[in-house]
């Protein structure tokens, strides 16, 4: 029988697998669970948490599906250790070069766009009024195969027209600032944070409910000082580390 305090307490409005869900994924980054790694019985479980075997086996292919446990005919549920990719934070912050030493493929493309008026923030981190036009661009970009980074980027939709046809070809931020002749760009600042993803997130990334994602909100420069870029990237916290530097 599970501990008193062991037993998952029901929260109103959260199915009860997404529950125990997310209280196997924080005992595993705990270590309490799959320390070995390696899961002990569903019968082991359901009476640790306090529920039945099917709702244990629901959360346990969820996070199958998010790629933090593997199951084997046979032989039970394991722990996955794919090492964590370190996605480093510096002046010059790329997708594609930041993680080439540690994966094969990379891919980035473009989910949809749209030209809206700037928010306050939106605008401060482009420089420029409320309620001006900028291009929204929602993004995702994938290493070897698993979705790492969703992203909402805006540029100003005066002076990068058609930015988002660059981008469609491209699949590189880098490269669709160079059509417009910003042949390089710099990190002017970086806000760090992290939350619950939310549900489109959770589609995109392929994470299951009550997965955390790290968040970022960058502001970029190109190389006369100028800001031409404000964006906001969650990545996968159980496939991605970040790694801030102050070097270049």
């Amino acid at each position: 029988m599970p501990k008193p305090n062991e037993a998952v307490v029901r929260r109103s409005g959260v199915a009860l697998w997404r529950q125990i869900a997310d209280r196997i994924r924080q005992e595993i980054g705990t270590g309490a669970l799959g320390a070995d790694g390696r899961l002990p019985t569903e019968t082991v479980l359901s009476l640790r948490f306090g529920v039945n075997r099917h709702t244990l086996r629901s959360a346990i292919a969820a996070l199958v599906q998010e790629g933090v446990l593997r199951t084997e005919q046979g032989r039970g549920t394991f722990v996955e250790n794919r090492k964590r990719l370190s996605y480093p934070i510096s002046a010059r912050t790329r997708f594609s070069t930041g993680l080439r030493d540690q994966t094969k493929d990379r891919v980035s493309r473009l989910l949809s766009h749209e030209i809206e008026p700037a928010e306050l923030h939106v605008a401060e981190g482009l420089g420029l009024n409320e309620g001006d036009a900028v291009l929204r661009l929602e993004t995702l970009s994938e290493a070897d195969g698993r979705p790492v980074s969703r992203a909402t980027n805006f540029v100003d939709a005066k002076r990068f027209a058609g930015f988002e046809k660059a981008y469609s070809e491209t699949g590189s931020i880098t490269l669709s600032f160079q059509t417009f002749g910003v042949d390089d760009y710099f990190r002017r600042s970086t806000l760090v944070s992290a939350r619950h993803a939310d549900a489109a997130d959770l589609a995109d990334l392929k994470l299951s409910p009550g997965a955390i994602v790290l968040v970022t909100v960058a502001v970029n420069v190109d190389a006369q000082g100028r800001l031409i870029q404000y964006a906001q990237t969650r990545f996968a916290a159980d496939r991605v580390e970040l790694n801030v530097s102050t070097e270049a």
